[in-house]
């Protein structure tokens, strides 16, 4: 492999996104208190949590982890077609194994478009929120 090839992904920003960034924002402003990006298994690390009410929360982008209103809708095409429709593919295994794995381990898992917090980021904080009350078993740092 040449030195330049994938240089034009190694600026992609794979924590604190602007998406996430104005989720946790209105989360904060609800009165949500969390974590960054704890491992919760192996193989597993949220975006953010709320150790308070066993919630994992991950914000998906659209491009990346095939958003069904913004994905791509057509088949790859190119000399690399193979090479996107496997990364594609493996994203998509990776977020259902996350997802997997987080529940095994006892917490809810809250996944989100970016184009939902995009929309309407104090909308998406409430229904996180409103649906996971305070867990009184655990207890606060």
């Amino acid at each position: 492999m040449s030195t330049s090839a994938g240089k034009h992904l190694a600026g992609r920003r794979k924590a604190n996104t602007s998406p996430e960034v104005e989720l946790r924002k209105a989360v904060h402003a609800a009165g949500g208190r969390f974590r960054l990006h704890p491992r919760v298994a192996r193989g597993c690390t949220p975006d953010f949590v709320l150790p308070g009410r066993k919630v994992a929360v991950f914000v998906d982008g659209c491009f990346w982890h095939g958003c069904p209103v913004h994905g791509r809708k057509k088949p790859w095409t190119g000399p690399n077609a193979e090479l996107w429709a496997q990364k594609m593919r493996r994203n998509a295994e990776r977020d259902e194994r996350a997802t997997q794995l987080a529940e095994e381990h006892g917490w809810h898992v809250f996944r989100v478009w970016e184009c939902e917090v995009q929309r309407d980021p104090a909308a998406v904080s409430a229904s996180i929120l409103g649906g996971f009350p305070r867990d009184p078993t655990v207890s606060r740092p």
